[in-house]
Formats: structure tokens, C-alpha cells, sequence
């Protein structure tokens, strides 16, 4: 069955209670699973560890706001079936040849965005050398490259679902634990540090702004995730059982009930991520700012450790490490899955492939399956430092979020069946998430072409 086509064939009724719902949730953890190794693990830990609790709310706000933008996407893809780049390419302006003008934007903003994963990719080889010294880290990174590439290649659904739900399960329980256990030693934080990260009138001092900035643009649903969650809710199921497109009464229920189905998966995956951040940063602000440490270079990971060892003794080492792999490889493994699609599409929409060709995508998704990885490894042994690579990378996920807001006010406004219209409180939540969005993403963007001028 091709997920990406829709005929009467495939419609079902939406589920009516939650015990029904759970059945279909997952597209929004997949994300979580992208969102944790890069955004959680390194970026929002490094901002932590130099800012201390003042910058808290930063993370918080960049968790919770973004979520709107990235359900107009969701309902714009169970409505009309359309992948993302068939629906960006549709967006009103100048095009170049059969791509709009958002197309070859994406395309040319990506010529930078590798470096985030190139960053993650030396995060396993570092990880993998800490457990097993005998070994470099350039024969890991050589080694993880080829096996995310090998599981992905075929494009399956459902092994990118059940991956990603165990890889960030362990180690949500694991970080949770370690935030219950630093309460237990001299780092233990109060209420008073709580209420000054959650402070928004607080200032953070004007050497942080640029980490602060990137953090936002790389915690929470970022500009790709946002992008790929269109290709888990088709693959899933959330528009083929909708069905095509018809002006009637039943239609409008079952979009309406699938909807509603994408609703409670993209808030219960905020709500994982939006935890897992708080937890990390928390560990970054009380152990690594009260001691003077800041993840970088090839000790990123080491000093990482710090949090665990200094908050549940010298034993948790070895389970941060065995941890922090499956996070890091879990956020490959997801990044890769929903890369390979992007590209796909993108060159389907500027005509280079047809992507809606069964054949054609899975050749497509293949190849890419293998570039991808064996271009960040390059870039990983280029710059060798995973925390400036995540940000900067985080910083155009902010530019490519402008993308995608310009995508979901289209789609709220020009595309979307009235008949599916939400509530007036809906839309003051999503014009506050378009401002915010706007304000930080406009300064992300100016922040990450500084730093990598500065190079």
C-alpha cells in the first residue's frame, strides 16, 4: 500500500476515546526522538552550564510555542494529503523553474544545517571511545555512519516508530532519576533558583545571547521536525483514512476526529520533550554552572558526564555513556529517516524526481540513506567540535522555522477547509507563536551567520 495516495478504499473512523487513539500516537515521538539527542542532550545542557538558571525560560517558551506552527502542518496533511514540498511549492511568489521560491530556499539553507548532525555523529564516536578507549574516534564515527545508514535505507514506517520510542524511553527514566538525585548532594537546587529561571523580566547577559538564541532554535520542534512530521502522519495512516478530499458531513467528522487524534499526539509528545529539556538544563545549570564547566570541543561528552556522576556518584558514569548513545544515535537514526524524505520530496517538487512514484522514492530514500551519513562523519572530522556544530545548526533551524511559518499561515488562512476552522483561543495561540516565532528566528538567523563567518 502506497501511504502517500488516498482512495475510499483505505477510509476508517477515527477513534473516539483515548484507549483507541493511543493505538495510532507515534509521528510526534519520532520527532521527540530527533529533538532529544541534539536540542536536550548538548545544546540546551551547554546553555545551562554557561548561563545558569536566568535563561530557564527561554527553553520553556521555545518548547511550548512552536508546537502551533507544527499543527497547522499536521492538519494541512491530513485535510489534503499533500507531502510538505507538495504543499510548500504552492505557496504564492517567484519560482525557478517548477520550485517555489520556499523550495530552493529550504535547499540552499541546508547547505549549512549539516553540521548540527555532523556534531551529533562525533557525539556517538566520542561516547563509543569513552566506553571502549582502545578504540579512536574516527573508527566509530566510520563504523556508526554505514549502520544508521543500513537501517534506514528501506523506509519503513514502523521500524522508525518502534526505534525511537525505545531509545528515548531509557533515558528519560534515567535523566529523571538523576534530577531527583543531585537534590541529594551539594549541587541540589531551590525553589528560589526555579523562580529566577522561570523570571521572563530577567535579563540574560549579552555574552549569552547567541547561545541562548540557538538554543531556541534547536529545542522543542525545530523548522525540520516541524517538516517531517507531515511524512510520519501519512505513513501512519492519518490522511489515507481520513480519504480524498469531499465537501460533505462525513468527510468533515472523520477529518475533524483524525485531527483530534494528531492533537493528542503532538501534545503528549510536547509534553515528553518539553520535560526531558527542563531535566537536562536543570542538571546543566546546577552541576556544570556552580563548578566553572562548559561542554566543548572533543570533552563535550566527558564533561556532560559530570552531571550524573556529581549527582548519583561515580557508578552513573557508565550508564550516562550507555545513555547518552542511545539518545545521540536515536536522534541519527530519526534525523536520517526524516532527511531522506525531505530531500526526496524537495527534489521531487523542483522536478528532479517523482516523488510520488513508489519505485522512484524508495530509490530516492535509499541513496540518500547512504550519502547523508558519510557527509556528516566528513564534516564531524572537518570542525571536531559537537557543541559549536548543534548550535550553529540550531541557529538555521530558526531560519528555516521563518519557512515554515510563512507555510503555516498559508495553510491556516488560504488552505485550510472552513469547515475545519479552529477556535478564536486557538488562533491567539498560534499569532502568539508567529510573533515569537518571527522575533527569535529573525535574531537566530543573524546569530548563526556570524558565528560561521567567524570560522
Amino acid at each position: 500500500m502506497n501511504p502517500y495516495e488516498r482512495d475510499e478504499s483505505q477510509i476508517e473512523e477515527p477513534p473516539t476515546n483515548f484507549a483507541g487513539m493511543a493505538k495510532y500516537l507515534g509521528p510526534g515521538f519520532i520527532l521527540s526522538a530527533s529533538i532529544v539527542g541534539s536540542g536536550e542532550l548538548i545544546a540546551t545542557t551547554a546553555l545551562g552550564a554557561k548561563a545558569g538558571f536566568v535563561a530557564m525560560w527561554v527553553i520553556l517558551v521555545s518548547c511550548l510555542v512552536k508546537v502551533f506552527v507544527q499543527l497547522e502542518f499536521g492538519k494541512h496533511a491530513i485535510h489534503s494529503g499533500e507531502t510538505t514540498f507538495e504543499a510548500l511549492n504552492k505557496l504564492p511568489g517567484p519560482r525557478i523553474g517548477k520550485g517555489s521560491w520556499s523550495t530552493w530556499l529550504w535547499l540552499a539553507m541546508m547547505v549549512i544545517k549539516p553540521l548540527q548532525v555532523g556534531g551529533i555523529i562525533g557525539g556517538v564516536g566520542l561516547v563509543l571511545n569513552i566506553l571502549f578507549p582502545g578504540v579512536a574516534v574516527w573508527i566509530w564515527v566510520c563504523l556508526a555512519a554505514p549502520i544508521v545508514s543500513l537501517l534506514i535505507f528501506r523506509g519503513k514506517y514502523q521500524i522508525v516508530e518502534k526505534f525511537s520510542l525505545v531509545m528515548i524511553g531509557f533515558f528519560a527514566l534515567f535523566t529523571i532519576a538523576c534530577v531527583i538525585g543531585v537534590q541529594y548532594t551539594g549541587f541540589a537546587f531551590t525553589r528560589a533558583d526555579i523562580g529566577e529561571g522561570l523570571s521572563f523580566w530577567n535579563g540574560i547577559p549579552i555574552a549569552l545571547i547567541g547561545v541562548a538564541i540557538s538554543a531556541f532554535g534547536i529545542t522543542g520542534v525545530g523548522g525540520d521536525e516541524v517538516m517531517a512530521y507531515n511524512y510520519w502522519l501519512l505513513e501512519k495512516g492519518y490522511a489515507s483514512k481520513t480519504g480524498p478530499y469531499r465537501n460533505t458531513f462525513e468527510w468533515n467528522r472523520r477529518a475533524r476526529g483524525w485531527i483530534r487524534v494528531m492533537y493528542w499526539d503532538a501534545f503528549l509528545s510536547m509534553l515528553v520533550y518539553t520535560f526531558m529539556t527542563l531535566a537536562f538544563y536543570i542538571l546543566g545549570a546546577a552541576i556544570l554552572h556552580s563548578q566553572g564547566l562548559e561542554p566543548e570541543g572533543m570533552d563535550t561528552v566527558k564533561t556532560l558526564s559530570r552531571m550524573y556522576t556529581d549527582s548519583l556518584g561515580g557508578w552513573a558514569e557508565l550508564a550516562f555513556l550507555v545513555g547518552a548513545f542511545f539518545v545521540l544515535f536515536s536522534t541519527l537514526f530519526s534525523a536520517l529517516a526524516a532527511w531522506s524524505r525531505l530531500f526526496s520530496d524537495a527534489f521531487g517538487a523542483v522536478g528532479w524526481i517523482d516523488f510520488q512514484d513508489p519505485q522512484a522514492r524508495r530509490r530516492a530514500i535509499a541513496m540518500l540513506s547512504f550519502f547523508f551519513p558519510i557527509l556528516w562523519a566528513i564534516l564531524f572530522f572537518k570542525f571536531e567540535d559537537p557543541v559549536w556544530m548543534v548550535l550553529v545548526g540550531g541557529a538555521i533551524t530558526s531560519g528555516i522555522l521563518l519557512i515554515v511559518l510563512v507555510g503555516a499561515i498559508h495553510f491556516r488562512y488560504r488552505r485550510l477547509p472552513e469547515s475545519l476552522a479552529p477556535n478564536r483561543g486557538y488562533d491567539i495561540g498560534f499569532w502568539v507563536s508567529v510573533i515569537a516565532i518571527v522575533i527569535l528566528a529573525g535574531l537566530s538567523v543573524w546569530t548563526s551567520l556570524q558565528k560561521f563567518l567567524s570560522v
